[in-house]
């Protein structure tokens, strides 16, 4: 059993109870103070026994440390920057709509997925997070904006699916009535399309949104921008992405970072939209947003329309990307891991 308490299950920490010689409901009490009062302290959990919060003294609570938040000028968009306990720094950003907030989250300390156009893989993966570390992104935002969040994006630095186990944790208690109570249907995972993990996600049976990173219609231009092209093709995560379909009935989002001159042509649009066809999925366009080390320019907004007017034309469900927070270096390939990165 885990001795991060924030990482464990009610029914783990009733195993815990039994051990430090106290009562089963003590759990619940817990839980509840963990996860609906979001306290950080055991100091803080008044209706436990002086002697209890004595013995939990050696299970410290996982914290994150607010660094710096900045706030978008263009759309209220707030970017937090959170230093862990080991002195690793990640980014989770907070946007607000119409229908509610989203919390867009780290699930690994940087990443090691290399993927060109991305701020969050320069430096390489430092080290996963663990479920307490997900959950204390959203926990730390709501306690500063008082603000219930109604949605989760799992699209921040790191590949979640490289952090699988502490990934299934995390939704396992984000959706937890007694906690956050999110809905799995308003929890989004990215990925850049690790086959076996999608697969193994699929038999899960989640509710969960799956967003790929397609980013290439074809093998040869998806090589040149994702090294994980190299391990699976095009043809291979698709058919990984139609048997999540079948098991749990969830529509798939394709993420389509449109660069200039790159993966944008009309040739584009027909070799992408055949690829698609017939499957259950939504397309996302997402004109290339800057990274001060990379030199790809965005699509015009022109080129972007034609590309979207082309699928549709082809039957493929398609919306473009509203921007939040690119002023902030919030945006879809823009989070870091490092305090460096950030500020420089």
């Amino acid at each position: 059993m885990t001795t991060d308490i924030k990482s464990m299950t009610r029914e783990e920490l009733v195993l815990l109870m039994e051990e430090l010689g106290e009562k089963p409901f003590r759990a619940g009490q817990i839980f509840s103070w963990i996860h609906q009062h979001l306290a950080e302290d055991y100091s803080e959990m008044t209706n436990l026994p002086k002697g209890l919060r004595e013995k939990l003294a050696d299970y410290p609570l996982v914290k994150t440390e607010l660094v710096t938040v900045q706030r978008s000028a263009k759309d209220g968009t707030e970017k937090y920057l959170f230093r862990l306990d080991d002195g690793n720094l990640i980014e989770s950003v907070l946007m607000r709509y119409h229908h509610g907030s989203s919390v867009c989250i780290s699930s690994q300390a940087g990443c090691r997925m290399g993927c060109r156009f991305c701020a969050s893989t320069i430096g390489g993966l430092s080290r996963s997070l663990l479920p307490s570390e997900m959950l204390s992104q959203i926990y730390h935002i709501q306690r500063e904006t008082g603000e219930r969040i109604s949605n989760i994006v799992v699209m921040g630095t790191g590949e979640p699916l490289d952090n699988y186990e502490n990934l299934l944790r995390f939704i396992e208690l984000a959706t937890c009535p007694e906690g956050l109570g999110i809905s799995a249907r308003s929890i989004t995972v990215s990925t850049c399309g690790l086959v076996p993990e999608i697969r193994r996600l699929a038999e899960e049976k989640l509710q969960i949104t799956l967003a790929i990173s397609l980013h290439a219609p074809t093998d040869e231009i998806r090589k040149t921008l994702m090294p994980v092209a190299n391990r699976y093709s095009i043809d291979e995560l698709l058919s990984a992405c139609r048997e999540y379909f079948r098991a749990t009935g969830r529509r798939i989002t394709f993420e389509y970072s449109m660069i200039s001159g790159v993966n944008d042509t009309p040739e584009c649009a027909e070799i992408l939209a055949g690829k698609l066809k017939g499957m259950a999925c939504h397309v996302n366009l997402i004109p290339v947003n800057p990274v001060r080390e990379r030199s790809f320019r965005r699509t015009s907004r022109t080129k972007v329309l034609e590309f979207k007017n082309k699928l549709e034309k082809y039957g493929i469900n398609v919306t473009i990307r509203r921007e939040m927070g690119t002023d902030i270096d919030g945006a879809c390939g823009q989070l870091r891991r490092s305090m460096t990165d950030t500020q420089a």
